[in-house]
């Protein structure tokens, strides 16, 4: 083979190389974006669940705190209710001694 036919050669095997290394590159670039992509879509998953997350428990703490003043309520009206029932047991008691003394 002389030299321009080497040459030739030479520069074909260079210009695949080159085009080899190029798609090598461009894969592995968009394998990377993919992996950023993919990375940023995570944590922007992660954001939004970390906020809802946040928002449900001020709803639950909300929520106990009402539960905690209903309860509260409700031992105030269970109170309530028994004294009302004392006076009444008083009342039937006054009622009972007023007709044993009536003539």
């Amino acid at each position: 083979m002389d030299a321009a036919t080497l040459g030739a050669v030479g520069t074909i095997v260079v210009g695949l190389a080159a085009a080899a290394a190029a798609l090598i590159g461009q894969r592995t670039n968009a394998r990377a974006t993919h992996q950023g992509v993919v990375m940023t879509g995570f944590g922007g998953l992660v954001n939004e669940l970390q906020e809802e997350r946040a928002d449900l428990r001020e709803k639950l703490a909300q929520a106990h705190a009402e539960l905690a003043g209903e309860r509260s309520d409700k031992a105030q009206l269970h109170a309530q209710i028994a004294q009302l029932q004392a006076e009444i047991a008083d009342r039937d008691r006054q009622i009972a001694a007023l007709r044993r003394t009536a003539p």
